[in-house]
């Protein structure tokens, strides 16, 4: 194989990822991370790189959902309230990379719960949300996310239905924005820290963009793409084995 092929095929499952994500409301930090883990990049590199792509897909996650008028601003603020400081701290702790792999490998398995977890019941049986929860709730994730390099909504999303305060259009409303202030919270932590970018970031940022643009307009105008999503959610297990046996 040559030295392009690899280069091509990430670049491949880059738009995959940006597309799966972002139909649901995520920026897909977790799915570049898991790409980026299993193409052996550095977790100095990993955690800038997956946060700027996040920031940019979760913008247009965000814009078609709300669009599309699944978001709620009372559900979204003490979630965010939290989160914000929280992600900066996170970006501020720098952790070992063996500690750092097995954390992202944890985190990611709420990847794979939420795709293959998903069910026709979740847009039923609403319950009326806590604000001291939700505030809880987003100061915990926001640490998380900002320590790892993810936006936390690949854990929001979960808790939001299981919680049963959200559909499944809202809480893909709520998580893309979540992401999107965690994501810039987080950078912002790492800027103290001192950052490595990847030398093609324009590059991902573009191919992100274009699987994140066509991802979101059908997630929030078209049919939930629920075998896709489990295929990913196979992908990203594999990314898990990788991170916690390593």
């Amino acid at each position: 194989m040559s030295v392009i092929e690899p280069v091509l095929i990430f670049y491949f499952a880059l738009v995959a990822v940006a597309f799966f994500y972002a139909s649901v409301g995520h920026g897909g930090a977790s799915g570049y991370l898991a790409l980026m883990a299993i193409f052996n990049m550095a977790p100095d590199v990993m955690r800038p790189t997956a946060l700027v792509l996040n920031i940019f897909v979760s913008l247009i996650a965000f814009i078609q959902f709300y669009k599309a008028r699944h978001f709620t601003w009372k559900l979204f603020l003490p979630l965010a309230a939290a989160s914000i400081p929280m992600s900066f701290i996170g970006g501020l702790i720098s952790l070992d990379q063996d500690l750092y792999k097995k954390i992202l490998g944890v985190l990611l398995l709420f990847a794979v719960l939420r795709f293959f977890g998903f069910r026709k019941n979740e847009e039923t049986d609403r319950k009326t949300y806590s604000t001291v929860i939700a505030i809880l709730i987003g100061g915990i994730i926001g640490l998380l996310s900002g320590m790892i390099g993810i936006g936390g909504g690949i854990i929001l999303s979960p808790v939001l239905l299981l919680l049963k305060w959200t559909n499944l259009k809202q809480t893909a409303a709520i998580s893309a924005l979540f992401i999107f202030v965690n994501s810039l919270a987080g950078l912002a932590g790492q800027l103290y820290q001192g950052l490595e970018f990847s030398t093609n970031m324009y590059a991902l940022v573009a191919i992100a963009m274009v699987g994140g643009m066509a991802g979101s307009y059908f997630g929030a105008h078209k049919f939930n793409q629920l075998i896709l999503k489990r295929v990913l959610a196979g992908v990203l297990f594999i990314a898990v084995i990788k991170l916690l046996t390593i």
